[in-house]
């Protein structure tokens, strides 16, 4: 049967009679059943005669377009009329405004239309569904056809598939957080976003304004809680990293604590000190700048260092801790002759009162000791130009330009040591006669070299006025003028360049 839209007209009216063919002897049970109906019916065709009795092929709604015999025509002339009346009547009834939601067959009255529609019951077409409208799962791409979906932003998924750009789970909790397009876990986001102390490992606490606060190391970039800066936390003497909970610091006897990345390369014993001592000296020389002098060193504890600082005149202090000082003052001291030895929980140090006497204008150096290599060596570089000074007549300088240089000197041996090739020719042009004392030494490790840019990276922005400013100042002028031209220039003046 066609489709509804495909009636619109009748191009071959409906006739009714007897044919002679072989079909109407295979006609329907329902068909016998409607010609009884209609024998017994009132007459519907003209001067009140009654309608033939219709063969199967008269119930469509056109005629089939093939050729029919002429014999019939002329048998069914007399209802021509007859069925050309029904056409029209039928073509109006498609007409009328409720034509689309079937087929109309005839008004009620009409047992004719009574029959056909009881024979053929209306088409009523499915209702259709524009592709657009089909609901696509956002996590695998098909086609939700049951059961329960999810929406999120104008996105459905399968309740399987909406799972968390974290951990790949799905997501069952009524809330859920949202980063962009991606949906996670509340437990998840945070575990991403939300900044974990490196010290106790717990998320860092919100303060009393809702916001999360915390401290950072400005070169470590460690990050931690603010409680632990007053709760008794330990931190490196070195490299100022806090303890973490899950790391042990080495404990000293003098109290302080050293990192195991800082204690690798420490030195404790005086006697293993003098070789770096020498290094140092030999650096000096070969910038024209020997130490003519033998110039006793020692390595000695918190205690001893604070008691020769309160005993020397003049001395300047290094905030927040100073670790290395040049004596000009007689004094006894105490210095570490021996390395620790473990023995069960108790470490054991074995130290040596010495009486220092004046012979020069410098009595002696002293560093802290437990510190590491490059850090020691920047202490024993600093101090010895304050001895080299001394020694070639420097007198009274103002702080910041005495520790300002110092600093500089300091800081050029540290840069031959962690950046060989830079320093040699930063020296070279500053200093046309220097050489480096690098190229003898071996390739260090990454965290010794890491220890070392740290340790450049205090002096270059130590805030303290005479270290931080003097340093900033001296290293401006000797990057201008290069270093003997400000050696001369403080001799004359006693002052930096402008």
């Amino acid at each position: 049967m066609a489709p509804p839209s495909d009636i619109n007209h009748f191009s071959h009216p409906c006739i009714y009679g007897d044919y002679s063919s072989s079909r109407s002897e295979r006609r329907p049970s329902f068909m016998k059943w409607l010609s009884r109906l209609f024998k017994g019916g009132s007459n519907r065709g003209r001067g009140g005669r009654r309608l033939q009795e219709p063969d199967e092929e008269n119930i469509a709604w056109r005629a089939p377009p093939r050729p029919f015999d002429d014999g019939s025509r002329a048998h069914n002339r007399e209802n021509d009329d007859l069925g050309h009346a029904m056409s029209r009547s039928s073509a109006e009834d498609l007409k009328r405004p409720n034509a689309h939601e079937g087929y109309n067959w005839g008004t009620d009255n009409d047992d004719y239309g009574k029959a056909l529609q009881a024979a053929y019951p209306p088409y009523n077409a499915a209702p259709y569904y524009p592709r657009d409208y089909r609901k696509i799962c956002g996590g695998c791409n098909q086609e939700i056809l049951y059961g329960n979906c999810l929406g999120c932003l104008d996105t459905y998924f399968h309740p399987d598939c909406f799972r968390c750009h974290a951990c790949q789970y799905p997501i069952t909790e009524r809330e859920f957080s949202l980063s962009g397009k991606h949906p996670y876990h509340k437990s998840c986001f945070k575990e991403l976003t939300h900044p974990k102390c490196e010290v106790c490992f717990q998320f860092i606490p919100i303060n009393a304004a809702g916001l999360i606060e915390y401290r950072c190391h400005p070169f470590w970039s460690q990050k931690y809680c603010p409680s632990h800066e007053y709760d008794y936390t330990s931190r490196c003497c070195s490299c100022e990293r806090l303890e973490p909970r899950n790391v042990k610091y080495y404990r000293l006897e003098d109290g302080r604590s050293l990192c195991m990345e800082c204690m690798e390369s420490a030195i404790i014993d005086t006697g293993d000190c003098q070789p770096l001592y020498h290094s140092i000296r030999d650096y000096y020389e070969g910038m024209n700048m020997k130490i003519g002098q033998q110039i006793p060193m020692l390595l000695v504890a918190r205690e001893a260092l604070n008691e020769a600082i309160v005993g020397e005149k003049n001395a300047v202090h290094h905030m927040p801790e100073t670790r290395g000082i040049c004596l000009s003052e007689e004094q006894t001291i105490t210095s570490i002759h021996r390395k620790p030895r473990h023995g069960g929980h108790r470490r054991m140090t074995r130290t040596q009162n010495q009486m220092l006497v004046r012979r020069c204008e410098v009595t002696a150096i002293l560093v802290l000791y437990g510190l590491p290599r490059l850090l020691t060596g920047a202490i024993l570089a600093h101090e010895l130009m304050h001895a080299w000074l001394r020694l070639k007549g420097y007198r009274n300088l103002n702080p910041e330009v005495e520790e300002g240089i110092c600093q500089v000197l300091s800081y050029m041996w540290l840069e031959s040591e962690v950046m060989p090739s830079t320093s040699a020719a930063a020296a070279s042009s500053s200093y046309p006669s220097s050489s480096s004392s690098s190229s003898k030494k071996g390739a260090k490790s990454h965290v010794e070299n890491k220890l070392g840019e740290f340790f450049l990276n205090q002096i270059a922005n130590d805030s303290s006025p005479a270290y931080g400013g003097g340093f900033r100042a001296a290293n401006e002028a000797v990057n201008k003028y290069g270093l003997r031209a400000i050696l001369d220039h403080i001799r004359y003046t006693g002052l930096l360049p402008e």
